[in-house]
């Protein structure tokens, strides 16, 4: 199991499959979702549409994952999420590993071998790079399974992002 953090551009990464820090509509929006779905061209949001008509037409709750077809992304499918927002009250760091575990699930049901992702609520849903980094270990380290994942790259937008998983993933997970 390789796990690579690094800063860059989720839309252009060679892998199997990339994680949209999505909102609960899967319609876009900013951040990450806007870049996923601008990149990956209208089949995306048709795909998202569909869902939305289909499996959740409410919406895809905190912390659950559901996958689409890539569009023009170079990877072969898009696993959405959404992550907790702290202006909605949603504190607990159980929902961000939900995050990570439902995706990295979905990415085993698709038999993906790579896997990337971003850091989930650290930027428009009011988290610190911190405290989502500190989740995202956990997360990682929670999963006893990976198979057949056998790589996740965690690509981040900026350098005190970057660091701020750096030094979570040094630490380690919390004992517990």
């Amino acid at each position: 199991m390789l796990i690579e953090i690094q800063r860059g551009d989720i839309t252009v990464q060679p892998v199997d499959a990339i994680v949209n820090a999505a909102n609960s509509t899967l319609l876009g929006g900013g951040g990450v979702d806007g870049a996923i779905h601008a990149a990956a061209g209208p089949a995306l949001l048709e795909e998202c549409r569909e869902l939305r008509r289909t499996s959740w037409p409410d919406g895809l709750p905190v912390g659950q994952a559901v996958a689409t077809a890539a569009g023009r992304l170079p990877c072969r499918w898009v696993i959405h999420t959404v992550g907790p927002d702290a202006g909605r009250g949603q504190t607990d760091p159980v929902l961000w590993r939900a995050c990570f575990s439902n995706s990295l699930a979905q990415a085993r049901r698709l038999g993906a071998r790579s896997i990337a992702f971003p850091a989930i609520s650290a930027g428009v849903f009011g988290w610190s790079p911190t405290a989502v980094a500190e989740a995202a270990a956990q997360a990682m380290a929670d999963q006893v399974v990976f198979d057949p994942v056998v790589e996740i790259r965690f690509i981040l937008f900026n350098q005190p992002v970057l660091e701020a998983f750096r030094q979570a993933f040094a630490r380690g997970p919390e004992p517990g």
